[in-house]
């Protein structure tokens, strides 16, 4: 099946040979929404790399929730999130997260509708969305390959750095938790590949059981 995947972050750049195109998208601002998903940070580009990387048949869609900086309001994350659904996303990669508890009850109905579609919720642990109930919270692990996502203590493992550029070294590349969520990201979507969606989900609820368990899976 091919895989939609949404990025809620600062819009994709197309035409980046990691990226090699996107299937649509939408900008969200407090002005209303249009379709310049052009990415001006680099940010949603270099996660968007990260998950074509691991899932090339994948269909990436850019929901730009960001500007010029990585901040967003919480009305502009939620309209981002809604348009997942309203789009039929299969996995809905979150790469801004809050502390803020006061947004706990809004996060938590949408994480609910998203999880009764079917659809996955990925973000970071130790925010929400990714610590609500039926999220997939991510945390990073330098120690992991960038194809290798182990599950641990209720927590998804995956390494924090993006692509690899040629003649840069990792130690002066991008690392974070956002790429170690696009890297889970991509994995899931490589798996979704192979089967419906209402399959891949069951059987990543069931992994998620287990106390211990290990996903690997090889570039091609």
């Amino acid at each position: 099946m091919r895989v939609r995947v949404g990025i809620v972050d600062s819009g994709i750049n197309a035409g980046h040979p990691h990226v090699a195109g996107v299937s649509g998208g939408v900008f969200i601002h407090a002005d209303g929404d249009n379709d310049d998903c052009t990415d001006r940070v680099g940010h949603g580009t270099a996660v968007a790399g990260a998950i074509r990387e691991k899932a090339p048949g994948a269909e990436l869609y850019a929901v730009r929730i960001f500007d010029r900086r990585l901040t967003a309001t919480v009305d502009t994350l939620m309209r981002g999130l809604e348009w997942c659904i309203l789009h039929g996303i299969h996995i809905i990669n979150v790469s801004v997260g809050t502390a803020n508890q006061e947004h706990r009850p809004r996060l938590e109905d949408f994480v609910r509708r998203a999880s009764e579609r079917e659809m996955f919720v990925i973000s970071a642990v130790g925010l929400l969305p990714g610590d609500l109930p039926g999220a997939i919270g991510v945390a990073a692990d330098p120690a992991r390959g960038r194809f290798e996502c182990r599950f641990r203590n209720g927590v998804f493992w995956a390494s924090p750095y993006p692509r690899e550029i040629p003649g840069v070294p990792p130690e002066r590349n991008l690392i974070g938790v956002s790429f170690a969520v696009a890297n889970c990201a991509g994995l899931l979507a490589r798996a979704m590949a192979t089967m419906s969606p209402k399959n891949a989900y069951r059987e990543i609820l069931r992994d998620a059981t287990l106390a211990e368990s290990s996903v690997r899976i090889k570039p091609s």
